[in-house]
């Protein structure tokens, strides 16, 4: 897998550099040595750090600087030029920093300065917080606290064997055979364990004392708390019917469901995909990556229409036939049987894999049972606070009030889930910081990204600048003339700034005066 790292290039910024060549708000690929350097400027200051997103390896260089940040191109990872750190997900370790120093009007790279240390907590612990979930949000709650100096005790609960890991590659490259399995995980256990994480794995809590402040788990195991977030996410929406129990029929969430995947596809020749959602597909291009015939079944008319449009829908479809993936679109499956998967038309598929991809639901049993306030997810307030103010909610299962669309919103995107865990660690700790970053996912389908930014549940008019066929163009989603939401493909500087600009327009008079009061 090409991790995007580039080759030392450009000038060697330790043999300085005529800062005239380098205007303000501008930044230059450079290297010190054999090192990719990014060197920025702003004002009469100038940054050097690494030229490569820690998440994915995106070219830095092609992103966007904003105040005292750099943002990726490739999946809006935020970077601070002044220490390294990532400050916005789906990164995880902060950038390298190199010191610079100024001789007249030259500027000199020198020596990398030492990175950050993430403190670890020194005993006596005060104080308890557990994290109910071990996804995008719980992992990145753990690791927020302990950078910025909770020093009480954390446990991590996940109902996962695994320690956590990257979930969206389990449909994209590491489903298709082009990255390893020890690319997947986030962390390793002595991650956890050196910064004095307790990480429970194999765990599921059974019940929230909400009176008392303790989690009962199922194997009998209970753990006090002065704060709880609740991140256990969504689970998938299984079939119900004739022979949608057979061991050939899979579903994906879990890095477990896609090695059962991976090893079932090792030997089978024809897949029949349920589901022509993102990750359906997703699916149904790592398939062909590995050279399965694959079929894909779906009500839809156009697939993803309801979220991109007709447009990037069809365009979509035409791609995946490009790549000899065949559609039934328009019907639903009745039943499967041993070798077929069988349509209401009447229509038999052989099939000797089987994946279904036709949506989530988030967990909410553990809420309604400790009896939190529901509103098809957990409700929380902008600083992600359930109805109990000890108990905070983030990722799949949370509905909060948006200030963008003055609107509550469920969204179950992974870098949302990364930010809403580092804003609910905040919290816990006191902060009283709103959540109100711009939602933002991304779509591989063979080699075309689809960058998404904004929320537009319902939209009543869509506006596409260039062409899709030519994959190159921008789709702005608009409702009453608001823009909710732009989607792009081959035009990754403009899907940041349409971020930028979403984060920097007011809030909408509709929701300014209620965005706390959905509890």
């Amino acid at each position: 897998m090409n991790d995007g790292t580039p080759a030392p290039s450009g000038p060697d910024l330790s043999n300085g550099l005529d800062l005239a060549q380098l205007a303000d708000g501008e930044m230059l690929l450079g290297h010190v040595g054999p090192e990719a350097v990014l060197l920025a400027r702003r004002g009469e200051e100038v940054f050097a750090v690494g030229a490569s997103c820690t998440h994915y390896g995106g070219p830095l260089d092609k992103g966007l600087l904003v105040d005292d940040t750099v943002r990726c191109p490739w999946h809006h990872a935020c970077f601070s030029l002044r220490t390294g750190a990532a400050v916005r997900a789906p990164a995880l370790n902060q950038l390298p920093c190199w010191r610079v120093e100024r001789q007249g009007g030259v500027v000199f790279v020198r020596e990398m300065r030492k990175p950050i240390a993430t403190p670890a907590p020194s005993a006596p612990l005060s104080g308890s917080i557990v994290i109910l979930g071990g996804g995008a949000a719980g992992n990145s709650a753990a690791e927020t606290l302990r950078r910025e100096g909770y020093p009480g005790r954390i446990t991590l609960v996940s109902a996962d064997a695994s320690v956590p890991y990257d979930r969206p590659n389990l449909s994209k490259d590491y489903l298709a055979g082009a990255a390893s399995e020890d690319w997947i995980p986030l962390r390793t256990r002595e991650f956890y364990r050196d910064l004095g994480i307790e990480l429970r794995l194999n765990a599921r809590a059974a019940s929230i004392d909400r009176a008392g402040r303790r989690v009962e788990l199922q194997d009998g195991s209970r753990y006090a708390y002065d704060m709880l977030l609740m991140a256990t996410g969504a689970d998938p929406v299984r079939l119900t019917l004739p022979g949608s129990d057979l061991p050939y029929v899979h579903y994906l969430r879990s890095l477990a469901d896609s090695r059962a995947i991976i090893e079932k596809a090792a030997t089978a020749h024809r897949a029949v995909v349920i589901g022509a959602s993102f990750i359906g597909l997703e699916v149904a291009a790592s398939l062909r990556a590995r050279n399965i015939e694959v079929h894909v079944v779906a009500p839809d008319a156009v697939p993803m229409e309801r979220v991109m449009g007709r447009e990037i829908g069809s365009f979509v479809r035409r791609l995946h036939e490009d790549h000899g993936v065949h559609f039934h679109l328009g019907t639903m499956v009745a039943a499967i049987d041993q070798r077929h998967v069988i349509l209401k038309s009447g229509e038999q598929l052989s099939a000797d894999l089987v994946v279904v991809g036709i949506g989530v639901r988030p967990a909410l049993d553990l809420a309604e049972k400790a009896g939190l306030k529901l509103d098809r997810g957990v409700a929380v307030d902008r600083y992600l606070r359930t109805s109990d103010p000890h108990i905070f909610a983030a990722g799949d299962l949370a509905r909060w009030p948006d200030a963008h669309t003055g609107e509550s919103v469920r969204v179950e995107h992974w870098v949302v889930a990364q930010r809403q865990g580092k804003t609910a660690a905040r919290n816990m700790m006191g902060r009283h910081e709103p959540f109100d970053a711009v939602p933002f996912f991304w779509s591989m389908h063979y080699d075309i990204a689809i960058l998404y930014v904004g929320h537009a549940e319902k939209w009543n008019a869509i506006e596409i600048d260039g062409r899709v066929e030519e994959k190159n163009c921008r789709a702005t989603y608009r409702r009453d003339g608001r823009v909710l939401a732009v989607a792009t493909i081959g035009r990754d500087i403009e899907s940041l700034r349409a971020e930028l600009e979403l984060e920097q327009r007011p809030l909408v008079e509709a929701g300014a005066s209620n965005l706390g009061a959905t509890l």
